[in-house]
């Protein structure tokens, strides 16, 4: 790279690809708030979510020369591995263990946080049920924001599709999360509060 230009992306990614390490720094300087971003909705847990960044660009560094512009753009191309090393993860996961020291006394001035923190919990360990492209789907659309033809190459299938496993995880969460499904579309993003308008409740 010569010094003072600003390169646009693919040419970051062409340097990258032929080995320069500063073009690649620049390319995850740009793109890792994402990643993390994803991870931590998705595992829910910022260490596993830095540990799982760290993993996709050590992967990047290794495989960034199979990256192909012309079948899809980087940053799909990046969410695809983000998503599968978050759903490897979460496959390997085992139940939570009560801690040795918990105490079930609790003060009364701890309720509404523990209250607030148990129905985050539910509602999190409820998303996480779902089958893993359902789980993917939501949590592209409804967290992240993407459109759905975004979320639709992203996810390698088509938009019609992606409306299917986005229903499929509605009805799913309304049928397990009884009446925390009120509150969940209450908290809900524009994206699927826009889509639950769309759909008889």
């Amino acid at each position: 790279m010569q010094s003072g230009i600003i390169e646009t992306e693919q040419d970051l990614i062409i340097h990258a690809q032929k080995g320069d390490q500063k073009a690649f720094k620049e390319l995850v300087h740009q793109h890792l708030p994402n990643v993390l971003a994803l991870g931590f909705r998705m595992l829910n847990n910022a260490s596993e979510a830095e540990d799982m960044a760290q993993d996709v660009m050590l992967s990047l560094w290794q495989n960034i020369s199979k990256y192909d512009a012309g079948k899809a753009k980087f940053s799909t191309w990046l969410y695809r591995i983000t998503a599968n090393r978050c759903l490897d993860r979460i496959r390997k996961k085992t139940p939570e263990q009560l801690p040795e020291d918990y105490d079930p006394v609790i003060e009364a001035e701890q309720l509404d946080n523990l209250y607030n923190k148990q129905l985050s919990k539910q509602m999190e360990t409820t998303l996480q049920t779902l089958p893993d492209r359902q789980y993917l789907a939501l949590v592209l659309f409804h967290y992240q924001g993407h459109r759905m033809t975004e979320v639709a190459e992203i996810m390698e299938c088509s938009s019609e599709a992606v409306e299917s496993l986005l229903a499929r995880a509605r009805r799913t969460l309304k049928q397990k999360l009884g009446p925390l499904w009120q509150e969940f579309q209450n908290n809900s993003s524009p994206n699927l509060q826009e889509q639950n308008r769309g759909e008889v409740v």
